[in-house]
């Protein structure tokens, strides 16, 4: 029978799940359970050829993990096999994980520590991975954290200029985040370049949620996000860097709660706040394209912060094999991409249009021939790289 590892990545809202061989050389299926808490949660799942999507009741992750095990253990589905690990996208894992882990009531408990620092995260990881241990008991259970990648990072780089003491009793510090998807795209392209020792240049993640690393030799040395995901570039909804006295002046100018302040720097800044239109940046070229000096504006900004955050990291790496592209703008969107990248010859950065124009949500090459720093775009793949995480967490402790 088929062995096979399952990915789940719990969200407030949603289960997110693929289903690999232990060989990984081959995704059986994947899918989704949406809009749980809701009346009527829906249940996606695709294997091979088929797909289907069905109305499910899902009160919570308990309920959309049994779901989404009836689904899996369904002959007629096309899973025929039987899952023999579970791995679990977690968001934070603070400075207790270097890497990923076996878990264990220890490490659950150490997941349930860092809720304060990923308030919408990590209670739904937790969630999801107490409900995995209900449905699939006899298998291990493997952690994969976003922050673990991050952890590479020397003082100088995660430390903040505050009293040291607010880092050593209330650990406030840079954590990062996509470090899954940072991870995976680095090590794709040190085997594309040929670099055993490790890739060196900068991964930019652009989305709805943005971040940039510098990667050094395969390891991060500095990310754009911080203590939360809210530090960095701008993003769909969230401001990415501000003067953090426009705290103080809103709460005092406007009367402004924390929470209020809070929820506008989260949900209504970044594309959407300065667009007015959407935090889509799709729907805000189309606005610019008729004339949305608004929208233009927005989109002149978001390439603007991640330029410079390009040349900031060039500076700290005293150079770059290469600038990777990836995420959902930065595997598709080519106008975006030209923005980035335009200007930066001098840098060593020399983007060739063709090739930009025709990298559409592939991998490929979309540097001039003479570019002395590759520009590249690799569509990420977190799922596989949690996927692989696991097997390697299965292997050692059955060694």
């Amino acid at each position: 029978m088929q062995q096979l590892i399952l990915v789940l990545n719990c969200g407030s809202s949603s289960v997110k799940f693929t289903l690999f061989d232990t060989s990984l050389e081959n995704e059986v299926a994947d899918g989704s359970v949406e809009r749980i808490g809701e009346s009527e949660s829906v249940l996606k799942f695709s294997w091979g050829s088929e797909s289907i999507t069905e109305s499910v009741q899902a009160a919570d992750h308990t309920e959309a993990l049994m779901g989404i095990r009836d689904v899996l253990l369904d002959p007629e589905r096309g899973s025929s096999g039987t899952v023999v690990a579970v791995g679990h996208r977690v968001v934070h894992g603070g400075e207790a994980f270097f890497e990923s882990t076996l878990i264990t009531p220890e490490v659950e408990k150490t997941i349930e520590e860092f809720f304060s620092l990923a308030p919408l995260h990590n209670p739904p990881n937790l969630d999801g991975i107490t409900a995995a241990e209900q449905f699939f008991p006899d298998v291990p259970h493997v952690a994969v954290f976003d922050t673990a990648f991050h952890q590479s990072m020397p003082e100088h780089a995660y430390l903040y200029a505050l009293p040291y003491e607010l880092y050593a009793d209330e650990h406030i510090r840079k954590y990062g985040f996509h470090g899954t998807s940072h991870r995976y795209v680095s090590g794709r392209a040190a085997e594309i370049l040929g670099k055993e020792e490790g890739f060196t240049g900068v991964t930019c993640h652009l989305g709805n949620g943005c971040s940039l690393t510098a990667v050094k030799d395969g390891h991060s040395v500095d990310t754009s996000m911080g203590l939360t995901p809210l530090e960095g570039v701008v993003m769909g909804t969230r401001s990415g860097d501000i003067d953090p006295a426009i705290i103080f002046h809103l709460a005092e100018s406007r009367g402004m709660e924390l929470a209020e302040i809070n929820q506008l720097l989260q949900r209504k800044s970044g594309l959407l706040g300065v667009s007015g239109v959407s935090n889509d940046l799709r729907e805000i070229m189309e606005a610019a394209s008729g004339g949305d000096h608004r929208a233009e504006l927005a989109i002149d900004i978001y390439a603007y912060r991640v330029r410079k955050y390009i040349g900031s990291y060039l500076a700290a790496l005293g150079g770059a094999d290469a600038i990777i592209f990836t995420g959902g703008v930065g595997e598709n969107g080519v106008d975006m991409r030209r923005r980035i990248l335009q200007g930066l010859d001098r840098l060593g950065m020399v983007f060739d249009a063709e090739r930009n124009e025709a990298c559409r949500g592939e991998e490929g090459d979309i540097s001039a021939p003479d570019s002395p720093i590759k520009l590249l775009v690799i569509p990420t793949n977190e799922e596989l790289l949690i996927a692989r995480d696991t097997r390697d967490v299965l292997q050692k402790t059955s060694s």
